[in-house]
């Protein structure tokens, strides 16, 4: 097998496509004064409820301490609430306030939307098989 140029290596072609898709996440939510953290934070308190701060950081693709000023921030916002974990008094658990509730019910267009886009952008009428491909990795 030959070297292939950085622009043809399959890890760079990914990672300029994963900053595509941001970009286009970040234009639809800039109206909404949210990072595309805050809107992963969001949307992913909206699906699972209370988790712990450490499982909510594996599920948004950001590191624990980043996590950590991302909820301070939100907090502060009146999006989301700390709350101690009955079951295991160390742990954090963090949920969406009423108004994140809120915020997160009027991103479920922009989830839509951008999910549209990334279909069209990559070419394909289904998502199934990318998502399979993608989720086995």
């Amino acid at each position: 097998m030959s070297e292939a140029v950085l622009s043809e290596q399959i890890g760079y072609l990914i990672a300029r496509t994963n900053k595509l898709l941001e970009l286009d996440l970040e234009s639809r939510l800039k109206p909404n004064g949210l990072s595309v953290d805050h809107f992963r934070v969001l949307r992913c308190l909206d699906r699972t409820g209370p988790i712990p701060m450490r499982e909510l950081a594996k599920n948004v693709l950001v590191e624990p301490a980043n996590l950590t000023k991302i909820v301070d921030r939100m907090t502060a916002q009146g999006l989301v609430i700390r709350l101690p974990d009955e079951k295991d008094r160390r742990r954090v658990l963090v949920t969406l306030a009423p108004a994140g509730k809120e915020k997160s019910d009027q991103l479920k267009d922009i989830e839509r939307e951008h999910e549209t886009y990334v279909l069209d952008m990559l070419g394909l009428e289904e998502a199934e098989p990318i998502r399979t491909l993608l989720s086995d990795l």
